[in-house]
């Protein structure tokens, strides 16, 4: 089966939201942009609700760049109600239910699905127990104020699987663990 990787930009205080508007992208190293790109290439297509979808379509199809290459290569569900039209290459709009339609996504056959972000679309999918791993960056840099990640969230246990640091940044990536029962995490075997 399928994974939903979600792949956030956050600072320590845990604030993602606007990373550009925050200077997140002053941290990157080539290092941590081969790894980033090397999870873009790992999976199969990239989930986004509207405003997501809007930002990266206004970045990535006029550049040349690798990771311009894959993204406008793969493929792109956005989910949204009010979105007009999906200009983007491979780009195609869904407005079905989001939690039940990424369920049948995820039965499919084929690579990993990537979300970039967690907003209110990706914060639907914890909810709705859609989501296996997540990727954290943590950027040095106490923000303060702002959207936090998690705020308000089920509690999800998580198995850390991987970390990485580069110059700037370190790179925490978890499996997250749902319970079979509502609500509470599962646990581990000893």
């Amino acid at each position: 089966m399928r994974r939903v990787i979600e792949y956030t930009l956050i600072s320590p205080d845990g604030v993602f939201d606007d990373p550009v508007r925050l200077g997140f992208m002053a941290y990157r190293d080539p290092a941590y942009l081969r790894d980033g790109l090397g999870l873009l290439m790992a999976c199969e297509a990239m989930l986004m609700g509207r405003v997501i979808y809007e930002a990266n379509a206004r970045i990535w199809p006029a550049r040349a760049h690798p990771w311009a290459d894959r993204l406008n290569s793969m493929k792109k569900y956005v989910f949204s109600s009010s979105l007009g039209s999906a200009d983007w290459n491979n780009s195609t709009i869904i407005r079905d239910d989001a939690a039940a339609t990424v369920a049948k996504l995820k039965e499919q056959g084929g690579g990993d699905l990537l979300i970039w972000g967690h907003g209110r679309f990706a914060e639907s999918l914890l909810q709705h127990k859609l989501i296996d791993a997540l990727d954290l960056s943590i950027h040095p840099l106490l923000v303060g104020h702002g959207k936090t990640v998690f705020w308000g969230g089920p509690r999800t246990r998580l198995n850390l699987v991987a970390t990485k640091s580069f110059s700037n940044i370190v790179k925490l990536s978890y499996d997250v663990l749902y319970s079979r029962e509502a609500g509470e995490p599962r646990e581990s075997a000893p």
